[in-house]
């Protein structure tokens, strides 16, 4: 037997007609997986088959009756038991369940069978809650007639899941949430629609180079769209297995006047687009050279290390450390030259660097996403602590508030 689901409802109708349709319908049909749509009004005691009533304490709105939800309930339990199933695992839809996730449906596809009771109107009697249910659940902060669409979202999202639902696992292994991350951008003929060309990549046949630009474009997705899910994400996927060095590669301290102008160079090319969504491009603009290259010498006369990344002898990357203080800064790579896996070398390279702070510190923007998500899987974590704060109250050239804050490497 394949898996069941059975939904509690006022409109039975409704919500079978969406289950008999498309993939979940051809699954059930194929018998992968049962579906059964209840009314809550064949179970109630009065000729009105009336279902709900005022709330105790007033207020507007009706209240579902606990009897006809229990009945019903019971007369499902029955059903499954006489299939010879275990108990079903009962979850109402409510405004005050525990907000619906992909993990909550993995969860739920475990089951053997799964009962959904719909809410309607103000709401369901607590007591029959109390009394039935194993979990509530809420798929969103927002406001539905019915929780007969909720019921839906569930049961599609857990059926799925279920083997012979889909035509094959990798259906939806690949897609948003599944490995925490959105899901990647897709494409299908035309080649070119009204000017706008598929990505190239994804027409060369190069599977390794096609799989390497979807990674990068859901963490690209999630960063931007859901930046607390790409920080959970980075929390549990750290990087394990470093970037090769290649032939050409190399870090350099620096010691020459024209190492440290290129330095200076680097650096403000990396203050630049790190500043660019907070300060205004007068602000960006005004950044010089010079001032770096000042910043730079003193901080070397202060006890930093300052260390070039070359490719075939052209500077494209820089780093510094103070074995002094245990501390990185400036961890800068070029636009043309990232992608490449250089941020990661040369912040492995600096830690070890400071091999006699087993706990070494750097600074970060805090609305500089990129640079966090690599941090927090090279196993930094931020202390809580802010070196610096910008308001755009108190600074001219400042436009979203941010902050300078500090991050330790606890491995």
């Amino acid at each position: 037997m394949g898996m069941r689901v059975d939904i509690v409802t006022l409109f039975p109708e409704m919500c079978q007609q969406v289950l008999d349709a498309s993939i979940i319908g051809r699954a059930a049909k194929r018998g992968y997986i049962e579906t059964h749509c209840h009314q809550i009004r064949d179970y109630t005691l009065n000729k009105q088959k009336q279902t709900d009533d005022y709330p105790y304490g007033g207020g507007c709105g009706m209240v579902l009756y606990a009897q006809p939800i229990a009945d019903c309930l019971r007369a499902v339990q029955k059903e499954v038991a006489e299939q010879g199933r275990p108990a079903p695992h009962i979850v109402f839809l409510t405004a005050g369940g525990q907000r619906y996730t992909e993990e909550h449906a993995r969860r739920l596809a475990q089951y053997d069978n799964l009962t959904l009771v719909c809410g309607h109107y103000e709401g369901i009697d607590e007591r029959v809650i109390d009394a039935f249910a194993d979990e509530e659940l809420s798929i969103g902060d927002y406001i539905l007639t019915g929780g007969e669409l909720a019921s839906l979202v569930v049961a599609d999202s857990v059926l799925r899941l279920k083997p012979g639902v889909l035509a094959e696992q990798k259906g939806y292994e690949e897609e948003s949430y599944w490995d925490g991350l959105l899901e990647y951008p897709q494409y299908t003929r035309p080649e070119v629609w009204e000017g706008r060309a598929v990505p190239q990549v994804l027409l060369g046949g190069d599977h390794q180079k096609i799989d390497a630009w979807r990674g990068e474009q859901s963490r690209a997705r999630t960063r931007l769209r859901r930046p607390e899910l790409y920080e959970e994400w980075c929390a549990t996927h750290p990087i394990t297995e470093l970037p090769k060095w290649k032939r050409g590669e190399n870090m350099r301290l620096v010691k020459t006047e024209e190492q440290m102008a290129a330095a200076a160079r680097l650096m403000l090319e990396g203050r630049r687009t790190v500043c660019a969504q907070n300060w205004t491009p007068e602000f960006c603009a005004r950044l010089t050279e010079e001032e770096f290259l000042a910043r730079l010498q003193q901080e070397k006369k202060d006890g930093y290390a300052h260390y070039l990344h070359c490719t075939k002898d052209v500077p494209d990357g820089m780093v510094s450390v103070s074995h002094k203080e245990g501390r990185i800064e400036h961890l800068y790579v070029t636009e043309a030259s990232r992608g490449r896996g250089l941020g990661v070398k040369m912040l492995d390279f600096a830690r070890k660097k400071l091999e006699e702070h087993p706990h070494p510190v750097l600074s970060v923007l805090d609305t500089n996403a990129r640079a966090k998500a690599l941090y927090t899987r090279m196993g930094w974590r931020l202390t809580g602590e802010v070196e610096e704060e910008f308001d755009p109250a108190a600074l001219p050239g400042v436009v979203h508030k941010c902050a300078m804050v500090t991050m330790r490497y606890e491995g």
